[in-house]
């Protein structure tokens, strides 16, 4: 995923470098001098044709990049490892594990703690009970809208254990800057004992 960034990177640095640089040559090719008129042209449309197809074929390269990288994101398992239903609300969260009776409510003032297993596919279902919020952890490089009236579907699959920081990112009133989680990734056995003992044994 970073090389796309890179290449998105390189293509908006090579644009604007031309761009600057087109802009200075006129101003040093075409600057006024005394007796002297620019040469004025009205068609060239190999030219023409040439400013339109380069950025066409630009976009079009970058899109598929996009939709290349996107996809799979946005595209559940059918059969992941797990599930954990997530319920964003003014201002705090709900973690819920199916099947085990594990439900984590947090408050602004105490955040919850959403629990993952390392490198298994855990698909999470978002919800919002009132306004518009976003699950958004920054060391996934991931973000998420929880949309009033519907359940966003989509999968993570950690790549490392340890305590990462998660926050709303969609401005939700009073206390949206209280709106945080955490996100504890574990190993798989003790993800296992978690879930058997019903949240009774903390990873």
């Amino acid at each position: 995923m970073a090389f796309d960034w890179y290449v998105f990177l390189a293509c908006g640095v090579a644009v604007g470098i031309y761009v600057y640089a087109a802009i200075f040559w006129c101003l040093w090719r075409y600057h006024r001098r005394p007796g002297i008129c620019a040469q004025q042209f009205q068609k060239n449309s190999p030219l023409e044709l040439t400013y339109v197809a380069i950025p066409l074929l630009l976009v079009i390269g970058l899109f598929y990049i996009t939709w290349k990288v996107e996809k799979p994101i946005d595209t559940p398992q059918a059969r992941p490892a797990y599930r954990v239903g997530v319920t964003a609300f003014r201002w705090s969260w709900e973690f819920t594990y199916p099947g085990t009776g594990i439900r984590t409510t947090g408050t602004p003032a105490h955040p919850p703690t959403l629990y993952l297993p390392v490198h298994r596919v855990t698909e999470i279902d978002l919800r919002s009970l009132d306004v518009t919020h976003s699950f958004w952890v920054p060391a996934f490089l991931f973000k998420r809208d929880a949309i009033p009236g519907m359940t966003n579907v989509f999968d993570l699959t950690p790549a490392r254990t340890g305590l990462f920081a998660g926050r709303c990112a969609q401005f939700c009133g009073l206390d949206h800057a209280l709106m945080t989680f955490g996100v504890r990734v574990v190993s798989n056995a003790a993800y296992a004992r978690f879930l058997a003992t019903g949240g009774r044994v903390l990873p």
